[in-house]
């Protein structure tokens, strides 16, 4: 199996099904988290250092962090709805507490921090949506974490593919701090097919091939992109949910098109 790709397993005593940390991932930023909750199910977690997006992909959750309660976040029955995850914001070091009030599935994103800011729950009114390309380039992007959002490392969105379309098209990459140029964020993407048998196929390649690896993607699974380019392709029949995260050294996300595909923009 691909060194770049991660596979859930059965839910642990803590319901984590994708456990990713700069250790396991071989980099230095961000962690990600999977966790599917049975109702009335309660979970405990702090991260010293690091900075939390807790994210209620699925279901509802009550969710707390430092006083401050958020009653009832979430509410999709399915990533694929057309609506809004829960999300709260936590500080580095804050614990943070998470109660299951359905059946739900939480995402917890993390990224290096030093504690500033407060803990606030995102509104979805702050997600702003957006249909990027055109043609079987397009796809619809949700922006739970943006630039204009306040953080410290953490970029998060949401996107959307079609059955039959490509995402991440053409191939970019954001893995050298080059001022103005570009800026260096490692990055995962959480996969999710509707219908859950489907597939998709993720390349991740660098311009000397010193990586450059093409991966067949299942429900659940998650990619790791730790530099290179990283187009996204969703078969026939299967729409293709993923969630991004991306975090580095800078907090913009400015990226370079593969040359031999950039004049796709133009068409």
């Amino acid at each position: 199996m691909s060194r770049l790709l991660v596979r859930p397993r059965a839910p642990d005593a803590e319901g984590r099904m994708i456990d990713i940390t700069p250790q396991s991932a071989g980099w230095a930023y961000v962690g990600f988290e999977v966790r599917r909750l049975a109702p009335g199910r309660r979970v405990e977690f702090v991260q010293p250092g690091r900075e939390l997006c807790v994210m209620v992909l699925t279901g509802r959750a009550d969710v707390g962090a430092d006083g401050h309660e958020f009653a009832a976040l979430g509410g999709r029955q399915s990533v694929f709805d057309d609506s809004a995850p829960g999300a709260v914001y936590v500080p580095a070091g804050l614990p943070c507490t998470v109660i299951a009030l359905d059946e739900c599935e939480i995402a917890i994103c993390s990224a290096p921090a030093g504690g500033a800011g407060e803990v606030r729950s995102i509104p979805s009114d702050r997600m702003s949506v957006e249909v990027r390309g055109k043609g079987t380039n397009q796809r619809r992007v949700r922006n739970i974490l943006p630039e204009t959002e306040l953080a410290e490392s953490l970029l998060i969105t949401e996107v959307i593919t079609p059955g039959g379309h490509w995402s991440s098209y053409p191939p970019h990459r954001h893995d050298e701090d080059a001022g103005d140029a570009m800026t260096m964020l490692e990055e995962t993407y959480y996969h999710r097919l509707d219908p859950p048998q489907g597939f998709a196929f993720q390349r991740v390649y660098t311009d000397d091939r010193s990586i450059d690896e093409t991966v067949h993607v299942e429900d659940g699974d998650v990619v790791l992109v730790p530099r290179g380019y990283h187009p996204v392709g969703a078969p026939h029949g299967y729409d293709l949910y993923y969630l991004n995260v991306m975090a580095g050294p800078r907090r913009q996300w400015i990226f370079h098109n593969d040359p031999a595909h950039d004049w796709l923009m133009g068409r």
